[in-house]
């Protein structure tokens, strides 16, 4: 059984009942930065609701990252949610960026959770909502802008979903984010420096002007 703040924050709604069985089932759990939690092919025994991090959850196709989204505190994984209510094994990679806390829901539970306190499915209502939201602009930024654009967005939302600017990130990471590849994406940069929209660090890139970014096309807020 744990006592969490955050249980009653983000399920306060749901009441005391609700917040009481969701302690007892539940647990929290810390999780290393740069470490894989779910892999294809896994069967899912728990649904995560992120507490503090940031957790990147991709497919690989050839070798090549596709990015579905990032979950940020307070969002559970809905590849995961859609796994279990199809009675499926994992599709999708999720990997911890940063040093990340969780808590961790079993399946069962869940459940029973759901049967017992239906209001339950606004959450996850909503969390289907942000993803589409999500996925339409990542749509619209790979059709409709240019590569320039869509790098400055990348790097402003990690800003967003870290709390951290500059951000630590490397053009190899950005390149396979946008499906790209470093060389073009190491150009890319280097104009932005010149526009004065970027600086480099020596581990790190710092969006000089937040304020004047375009909204990240990544956002699930």
């Amino acid at each position: 059984m744990i006592n969490n703040q955050f249980i009653t924050e983000k399920f306060g709604f749901l009441g005391s009942e609700f917040i009481h069985e969701l302690e007892k089932c539940s647990m929290i759990t810390d999780i290393k930065s740069k470490t894989e939690i779910v892999i294809p092919g896994q069967r899912i025994h728990y649904v995560p609701i992120l507490i503090k991090g940031s957790v990147k959850v991709f497919t690989l196709n050839d070798g090549r990252e596709l990015l579905y989204y990032y979950m940020k505190p307070g969002e559970s994984c809905i590849m995961t949610f859609a796994s279990i209510f199809k009675n499926r094994i994992s599709s999708v990679y999720a990997y911890a960026e940063e040093s990340s806390k969780a808590l961790l829901i079993p399946v069962s539970s869940l459940y029973k959770l759901m049967d017992s306190f239906p209001r339950i499915n606004n959450f996850f209502y909503n969390e289907y909502d942000g993803r589409f939201t999500a996925l339409m602009n990542m749509v619209n930024d790979a059709v409709f802008h240019k590569l320039d654009i869509r790098v400055l967005n990348y790097i402003s939302h990690r800003a967003l979903v870290t709390g951290y600017n500059p951000v630590k990130i490397t053009h190899k990471h950005i390149a396979l984010a946008l499906g790209t590849s470093r060389e073009v994406v190491s150009r890319v940069l280097k104009k932005l420096v010149n526009e004065g929209r970027i600086f480099q660090h020596k581990t790190a890139i710092e969006i000089i002007d937040m304020k004047n970014t375009n909204e990240p096309s990544f956002n699930v807020d």
